[in-house]
């Protein structure tokens, strides 16, 4: 394999010695910190429009894209035969450019700085390599020698699903520890021993203040979607976490930016890290078609149902929880099916949401800014921004949930007068062109960008049982199971006295838009709808 396009950041060194003073900040050996004063080129640059922008990481750093052509297989990377047959298994044949670039570097023990877009294969870019480096060596209790520690849990209960068989067959365990789950079971799935655990910054700490947990044995550690992390305030504890590692262990990180606090932690807790960008978040924008709807704030509700009624799996964007609760309950009384994602719903209702979603039993998702990154689904045609993202980050963070590895995607942005200039100016800093169209509900526009087409009109609604569970019991039922057909009484009869447009969509504009942030109007309440406030919880912690 050619490895002219892994570039390394600095000399290669012996496999994990660590001389005070080397890499990317002198680094103390009794805590695992180091000091450093960053380099005094990285200062600001022109960006667009004669602006400047603080210099990332990323800018010192000689990184070239590494090659997605002319590929190895995993046999040539350096992976033991079992856990490739167990790869053939699970119908995973050839590596994506990421795994390709980074395995044999995390084999042989390097530090590793990797950076590739939503859905390139990062998981099993260092879930692979990680499995193979801990074989041989026997589980203790509460004592993991694999960490893997990730922004949200749902992102931790995906990582688990996707690299536990794989360690199952070269006999490691794979333990979960995240927040919104029952601790105990936690604590007691640790006390059995654990090779690899994939956790929560809040609910780890939790774990090492009660005694359950102990990072002294820890080999390995990866930080996954650490710019994530940062946004969401857990890079102190990442911090206290990283300094309970051994300081001569192996440290991997993962990050779409390089800069703030995720560049100090690159500099104090990475020795000669290799080097490996795929391509930039910006970059992913290539492979979607991005399209501004303009709306007229009476209609914008029409044109969202619309959109949610097309074939597909299609995730629509919404700034509040409240929000995407009631956009959720204003779909389904006009005919469309959706489930809702943020941080006020209970584990298990985020778990059925996602399991619905995934399987197609519920073909729309609502979520908020704070599930975005947590959201890794395949086969996402399509994007709405019902209402614009705060940034264009958040722009490139929520539309990276379709066109993931490499395929096509369509990200919408729904705008109104009030927020037309916004958006605009968000799109020229995310570096889109989108095209940009006035459209009704009945515009051939809509069908032909987003396959849109008029919902069905018959309401949708959620059995009791299924929207107040916040478990796994026998109430909650399949995620199939958990939608029924309403009679006509229950939305689609005032579809008559609507002039085409069902009952159920008026009641649910009463003044403010789908999703929409502000407006005093509420869609009235019927029994059907109702459903139990969720507990409160944690998205990430």
């Amino acid at each position: 394999m050619s490895r002219s396009a892994s570039t390394q950041a600095h000399n290669s060194h012996a496999a994990r010695s660590r001389p005070a003073g080397s890499g990317a900040g002198q680094h103390n050996s009794s805590t695992g910190r180091g000091s450093h004063s960053r380099p005094s080129s990285r200062s600001s640059r022109p960006a667009r429009g004669g602006a400047t922008r603080p210099r990332s990481l990323w800018d010192d750093l000689p990184v070239q894209v590494v090659p997605t052509d002319n590929l190895p297989g995993f046999a040539e990377l350096g992976l033991p035969k079992s856990l490739i047959t167990a790869l053939d298994r699970a119908g995973i044949a050839t590596p994506f450019p990421i795994q390709a670039a980074t395995i044999p570097d995390i084999i042989a023990g390097r530090d590793l700085l990797g950076r590739a877009a939503t859905g390139a294969g990062k998981t099993l870019a260092f879930g692979l390599p990680l499995i193979a480096r801990l074989e041989g060596s026997a589980s203790r209790p509460h004592r993991p020698r694999g960490l893997v520690l990730v922004p949200t849990r749902e992102l931790a209960m995906q990582v688990t699903d996707s690299i536990a068989p794989l360690a199952a067959s070269r006999q490691l365990s794979v333990r979960l520890v995240a927040g919104g789950l029952p601790i105990n079971k936690q604590i007691n799935s640790l006390e059995r021993g654990v090779d690899v655990l994939v956790a929560t910054p809040g609910r780890l700490i939790d774990l090492i203040e009660r005694r359950s947990c102990d990072l002294s044995e820890v080999e390995v550690t990866v930080l996954d979607e650490a710019d994530h992390m940062a946004d969401l305030g857990f890079l102190p504890v990442v911090r206290r976490l990283l300094d309970m590692t051994p300081s001569n262990g192996q440290r991997l990180l993962f990050s779409a930016t390089l800069d703030g606090d995720v560049a100090t932690l690159v500099e104090n807790y990475l020795t000669n890290p290799s080097v490996h960008a795929l391509s930039t978040a910006e970059a992913s924008v290539d492979t979607m078609s991005h399209h501004v709807f303009r709306v007229n704030q009476a209609e914008k509700f029409d044109v969202t149902a619309a959109i949610g009624a097309r074939e597909g799996r299609t995730i629509m964007f919404v700034r509040t929880k409240h929000g995407a609760d009631r956009l959720s309950k204003q779909l389904g009384r006009v005919g469309v099916a959706s489930g809702v994602l943020h941080g006020g719903r209970s584990q298990g209702q985020r778990t059925r949401a996602l399991d619905a979603f995934k399987d197609g039993s519920v073909p729309v998702l609502v979520a908020t800014d704070v599930a975005a990154r947590g959201i890794h689904v395949d086969d996402v045609s399509l994007v709405l921004h019902v209402d614009p993202p705060a940034d264009s980050k958040d722009y490139l963070h929520r539309s990276g949930r379709t066109a993931r590895a490499g395929t096509s995607g369509v990200v919408v942005s729904l705008t109104t007068s009030a927020d037309e200039r916004a958006v605009r100016k968000l799109m020229v800093d995310a570096g889109v062109r989108p095209d940009q169209r006035d459209v009704t509900p009945t515009d051939a526009a809509m069908a032909d960008v987003a396959g849109a087409k008029a919902p069905s009109g018959v309401a949708i609604v959620e059995r009791a049982n299924a929207s107040r569970g916040n478990g796994g019991g026998r109430g909650a039922g399949r995620p199939g199971e958990r939608y029924a057909r309403a009679s006509a009484r229950s939305g689609g009869s005032r579809n008559s006295s609507g002039g085409g447009r069902t009952g159920g969509a008026r009641a649910g504009r009463s003044g403010a838009a789908a999703g929409s942030t502000e407006g005093s109007g509420r869609p009235a309440r019927h029994p059907q709808h109702a459903e139990r406030r969720p507990r409160r919880d944690r998205s990430g912690a």
